[in-house]
């Protein structure tokens, strides 16, 4: 079977959609099956149970998003290994990325259940929905060792330039999950608890699967039981590479929360509207997305076989198409945010405002293929920290006051609270422009950059 793409050689277009499509397909499965829970319960359920899964899957995207940045770290790692033609190795640092997140998958399991109506009350969860929100979070916190597990096999197969099993990893979960959902939702009438057991469900089936699947196909590196131990050495560059990326999303994924919070003081209606929208963002946001996790693959390759120019000119591709696509999620999101929004809910009120907040993603949607872009060549290039501290710096410098501050202009309107999300953007791209000149004046020296 094959065994991945070679980004170090040939068309540099043509190789980057072949990666990118099988990714945006994935993450666009990924986003239907974060969706489903919500329409299937906006349809079968109250408006108490959709802003408890509005709620409580904002905590658990955010700790996910935690998980699969620290996998990134072993993604990166890889994927520079492949381009240095040492993919021997891999199965070293694959065999220590599992201990390492099987250990953090434990740990979570035990503390997230627990601390699963503390959680709940820093959100502020509206009262109708305090104890579905806290259930919610206390089902899905039980299974997140599966969830970790079903994010590390994505990581593994992008660092070797395989964006097709993954996909395919998260068909079968979402299949499983639609059939989770109609079940335990709109037939037992479970509501925001059924969809969280359907969600975890799902996973585990796909792990299983996926592992069974995974025997059989052939990889550049071989993994045995030995290679299952504590490297300290390979764990120390895993955590090196992942934990900025991961400590930014962590603090990003928090001022989204924050957001959430003072949107759910505002009313019922609000809070479930802003859950709608974060859905139909998990949409209007994929491609940016998509491209983010490609140039992650294909920069690590590149900068592992010292191609330096290679990377800076897919960056280059990558913005290109991204931005082309963008604009059409620009004109959908900003000017019909009503239907999308009436796709997960049959209230009036809710629709409403979920359509307002998404006016103020429509108009991030141009700012995002730049700024994922960006992202994503940086991280492949091990500049993480980097990606930390200009995410860290756009989501509290800009994002989380300039939503407080509109929060309190009379009367309140979700778009303006939203726009302090391309506001912190805009932010962002200049951080990451003057980044890559000040790199690229540092490599002229040597003339290893040309831009």
């Amino acid at each position: 079977m094959k065994r991945g793409i070679d980004f170090t050689s040939g068309k540099i277009l043509s190789k980057l959609l072949l990666f990118a499509g099988p990714v945006l397909l994935a993450l666009l499965l990924q986003s239907m099956y974060g969706a489903v829970d919500l329409l299937i319960v906006g349809k079968f359920a109250s408006s108490a149970d959709v802003s408890a899964v509005s709620t409580g899957s904002q905590i658990m995207m955010t700790i996910t998003g935690l998980i699969s940045s620290l996998c990134m770290g072993m993604t990166i790692y890889l994927g520079q290994k492949i381009g240095e033609r040492r993919a021997d190795e891999g199965g070293q640092i694959v065999g220590s990325g599992l201990v390492l997140f099987a250990v953090t998958g434990v740990i979570l399991t035990i503390l997230i259940p627990l601390l699963s109506k503390q959680l709940t009350g820093v959100m502020h969860a509206p009262a109708e929905a305090f104890d579905l929100t806290a259930g919610y979070i206390a089902i899905c916190g039980g299974g997140i060792i599966v969830i970790i597990a079903y994010n590390l096999i994505g990581g593994i197969f992008r660092g070797i330039g395989d964006s097709g099993t993954p996909l395919f990893t998260v068909l079968i979960a979402c299949i499983c999950n639609v059939a989770g959902d109609l079940f335990l939702v709109a037939g037992l009438h479970m509501g925001a608890r059924g969809a969280a057991a359907a969600t975890v469900a799902a996973q585990l089936l796909s792990v299983v699967i996926s592992f069974l699947l995974i025997r059989k196909k052939s990889l550049p590196f071989t993994l045995d039981k030995t290679m299952l131990r504590f490297d300290r050495r390979i764990i120390g560059k895993i955590l090196f590479l992942g934990t900025p990326i991961a400590l930014q999303d962590l603090l990003v994924g928090i001022s989204f929360l924050v957001i959430l919070s003072i949107v759910n003081s505002i009313g019922l209606n609000e809070s479930a509207g802003v859950g709608v929208a974060e859905k139909v963002c998990g949409f209007i946001m994929l491609v940016p997305a998509a491209f983010m996790q490609s140039m992650s693959a294909f920069v690590a390759q590149n900068k592992g076989a010292g191609k330096i120019d290679r990377a800076v000119k897919g960056l280059r591709s990558a913005i290109l198409i991204s931005f082309v696509l963008g604009t059409v999620m620009f004109y959908t999101a900003f000017f019909h945010g009503d239907i999308l929004s009436g796709l997960f809910s049959n209230d009036r009120a809710v629709v409403l405002a979920a359509a307002d907040y998404l006016k103020a993603y429509g108009i991030d949607c141009l700012l995002t293929c730049f700024l994922f872009c960006f992202v994503g060549f940086y991280n492949g290039m091990g500049y993480t920290s980097f990606v930390m501290v200009e995410g860290i710096i756009g989501a509290f410098a800009v994002r989380v006051p300039v939503s407080f501050l509109m929060s309190r202009r009379e009367p309140v309107s979700l778009f303006r609270i939203g726009l302090a999300i391309p506001c912190s953007t805009v932010l962002q791209i200049v951080l990451c422009f003057a980044f890559l000149f000040y790199i690229s004046r540092r490599q002229t020296r040597s003339r290893s950059l040309p831009l």
